[in-house]
């Protein structure tokens, strides 16, 4: 009940503070790692830091899926502990856990049998193929591993601990870190592995996160526990999990998806585009995902003070978060207009990669600065049941206005109007936000 007592009363910003930054750490921690993982295996070739670049909207779309469960279950388990449900809360957790092992299983299948004519598509290199083939082979099975360790992490966060999960991310982080240059260039006794070896310490990294995971659910008090005594599945509860989660997932896969469209059309340039894509693709990510590290905190703020009848403070935490997302998405921009040169320079960027992607990721950077203030938008319609507002705001992000916007300035502006596209669209959906968010606010139950 402490917890409980402190989502509702404690003051607002340092609420926020207390929530997010152990998430906001982690999420820093964990995509600034990914960048790392690409620079080790730029050190390979062009060609294996492509094969990466083209694996990662699968493996992102895999963590998406992991997302949509966990955040689904976080904002159920809120609004039940803000109900003053505990009984509920609990059969909650034991849905979660069951269906992201099902899930799971599921999509590592899927993605071992689609990888081929997916690479297929993208590339008629034999080399750069196989070499696609090899790292997503192993990538597939970090698919159960992480999306139980996300929905435990999610489960935790959603009674106001946000200590321990943030260990549980870092612990990953630091096994793959820890593996990545062994693996990958066979450093002492460990073979020298190529990209296999990066995926291989991927997979070893989610593996562990999963066993801490598990022993901090299972194996210490926490304010919410499995229940199997009785358990029989309840269609009201698996939907509620999938449909509040939905717009999270949303977010991050149609993410995922727009980097495969803006690669079949880079694929008509060069591979080099396809590379340097990936590249600002993992930058935009740690600036993106350390921002959701602050929203890991401030959903379930505004989830439980809505389930609470606390309108001003769930006004109080989206006007709080607004602000820093917009400061985060600052600093990201910032760094892309002003040092592009010195980012590619850390992945051994070709002269080629250079001259077309300096201007790129000036012109990208731009996008950063209206995209809180939208995603923002979405969290809250997301939190206060608006589910079809919050999904539309991003399906015109990363969707229904970008790729038009993309076909067309690509047809009258070559490969520089791809990238201009970006923030021409995040611009757009700003506004729309705004409208969207005025319209719930004023009108709680439209």
């Amino acid at each position: 009940m402490h917890q409980e007592n402190l989502m509702g009363t404690m003051p607002i910003p340092k609420l926020i503070v207390k929530m997010s930054l152990p998430p906001v750490f982690s999420m820093f921690l964990q995509y600034s790692y990914n960048l790392i993982d690409s620079a080790f295996v730029a050190q390979l070739s062009e060609n294996a830091l492509t094969a990466v670049s083209l694996s990662f909207p699968i493996t992102a779309l895999m963590t998406s899926a992991s997302v949509w469960l966990g955040v689904g279950i976080n904002i159920l388990i809120a609004g039940y502990l803000g109900e003053n449900e505990p009984k509920k809360a609990n059969r909650a957790v034991t849905h979660g856990l069951l269906l992201s092992v099902l899930v799971g299983t599921a999509l590592n299948v899927l993605a071992l049998v689609l990888m081929r004519p997916y690479f297929a598509a993208f590339t008629r290199d034999a080399s750069l193929y196989a070499l696609c083939l090899e790292y997503l082979g192993v990538c597939a099975f970090m698919q159960v591993p992480n999306m139980v360790y996300i929905s435990i992490e999610k489960i935790l966060q959603a009674t106001g601990n946000m200590i321990q999960p943030m260990f549980l991310q870092i612990a990953g982080v630091l096994v793959n870190l820890v593996f990545d240059p062994l693996l990958i260039f066979g450093i002492g006794p460990f073979p020298q592995m190529g990209v296999t070896g990066a995926a291989l310490a991927s997979v070893m990294g989610y593996i562990f996160s999963m066993l801490l995971a598990l022993w901090l659910l299972f194996g210490t008090k926490q304010q919410v526990r499995m229940e199997t005594r009785g358990f029989r599945a309840e269609r009201k509860m698996i939907r509620g999990i999938f449909m509040l989660g939905l717009p999270s997932f949303v977010m991050n896969a149609l993410s995922s998806f727009s980097v495969i469209f803006v690669n079949l059309f880079l694929a008509g340039y060069t591979p080099t585009a396809i590379a340097f894509f990936g590249v600002y693709f993992k930058v935009q990510q740690m600036v993106a995902m350390t921002m959701n590290g602050l929203i890991q905190g401030v959903l379930p703020i505004m989830r439980f003070n809505h389930s609470a009848a606390k309108p001003r403070r769930v006004q109080a935490a989206f006007h709080v978060g607004t602000g820093i997302v917009m400061g985060i998405m600052g600093v990201g921009a910032l760094l892309l207009l002003a040092a592009p040169r010195q980012i590619l320079a850390l992945f051994a960027a070709s002269a080629e990669m250079q001259a077309l992607g300096v201007p790129a990721m000036r012109i990208l950077g731009i996008g950063f600065l209206f995209n809180g203030f939208s995603t923002m938008s979405a969290t809250y319609l997301q939190a206060t049941d608006h589910i079809l507002p919050s999904i539309f705001i991003q399906l015109c992000r990363q969707f229904a206005v970008l790729l038009p916007l993309m076909a067309a300035l690509n047809a009258l502006l070559q490969m520089q109007g791809i990238w201009i596209a970006f923030p021409a669209a995040e611009i757009f959906t700003a506004v729309l936000a705004a409208g969207l968010y005025a319209r719930c606010k004023a009108h709680p139950a439209w």
